[in-house]
């Protein structure tokens, strides 16, 4: 999908073709009907930027992008309420329509198939940990628990010292992931290159497409985002989306064997509960 992977584009693009990228985002239903001259002129960049950031999308030339944004957007879109601050129920709508939206994006941008290599690595890894850093840390600490209740060894680390002496004595054996919106945090992308190197598998679920970390992992699993703006108002929607599939899959892959340690876990919580 165009839109989805203009999104998580964004961030690597540069100052010529945001202007580009931020006209085709807000304006697609007029871009079908452009000439790769006019989005120039009315984007206020160059020929030459639309057809690079053409290329980048995928697409071998403009007609081609064309009709693909064409038939993305004959599709019946869910509508987004709008986010009036004298509105308070429409502006609780629009979260809560906006975070449904990137949920429906983000399984647009997921690679299946990676998806199904990730699990696997999941569930035959010796340990699984995970790193993530400001807001991307509560992330990793919600994953690294959910994984810790099948019983699968798991760590989560949020320190960035910590994390890289931790991940200079990591295996083959070892699994690290990497969670960063952005895709562009220095720490995490240092601590994974450090994994890396030390000879652990590595997995990245951003949603920043040819962000630097997609260069640290072995399997990039790409969540959806919303229009460039303020970067702390950006939901974490998509990462958690992800990895709560990713939860329910092991959980399925390991069938009969975490059904019986769900029971015993119930077992030993019984007394904790009033």
């Amino acid at each position: 999908m165009i839109i989805p992977r203009l999104k998580g584009l964004y961030d690597s693009l540069g100052t010529s073709e945001k202007k580009v990228a931020n006209y085709i985002i807000t304006r697609a239903d007029d871009v079908i009907h452009y000439t790769i001259t006019e989005l120039a002129h009315f984007s206020g960049s160059s020929e030459a930027t639309v057809y690079r950031l053409v290329k980048k999308l995928g697409f071998s030339g403009y007609q081609s992008f064309k009709i693909t944004l064409a038939r993305e957007l004959s599709v019946p879109q869910e509508s987004i309420y709008e986010k009036v601050s004298n509105d308070f129920e429409g502006f609780v709508r629009g979260v809560l329509q906006d975070n449904i939206h990137i949920a429906e994006e983000t399984l647009q941008v997921l690679d299946l198939d990676e998806l199904k290599k990730t699990v696997k690595m999941i569930t035959n890894a010796r340990r699984v940990l995970f790193f993530g850093v400001g807001r991307s840390a509560v992330v990793a600490e919600s994953a690294s628990l959910n994984f810790a209740l099948l019983g699968i060894p798991t760590e989560c680390y949020i320190d960035p010292h910590t994390q890289v002496m931790v991940a200079s004595g990591l295996g083959e054996k070892d699994l690290v992931v990497g969670i960063s919106h952005t895709g562009t945090i220095r720490d995490t992308i240092k601590s994974l290159q450090i994994a890396k190197e030390a000879g652990a598998s590595t997995i990245v679920i951003t949603s920043g497409m040819n962000s630097p970390i997609v260069e640290t992992a072995d399997i990039v699993l790409y969540t959806a985002t919303k229009e460039p703006s303020n970067e702390f108002t950006l939901s974490r929607i998509g990462e958690l989306l992800v990895l709560d599939i990713l939860y329910k899959c092991v959980v399925s892959e390991l069938g009969l064997t975490v059904k019986k340690h769900f029971n015993r876990l119930e077992e030993i919580l019984k007394p904790k509960r009033y």
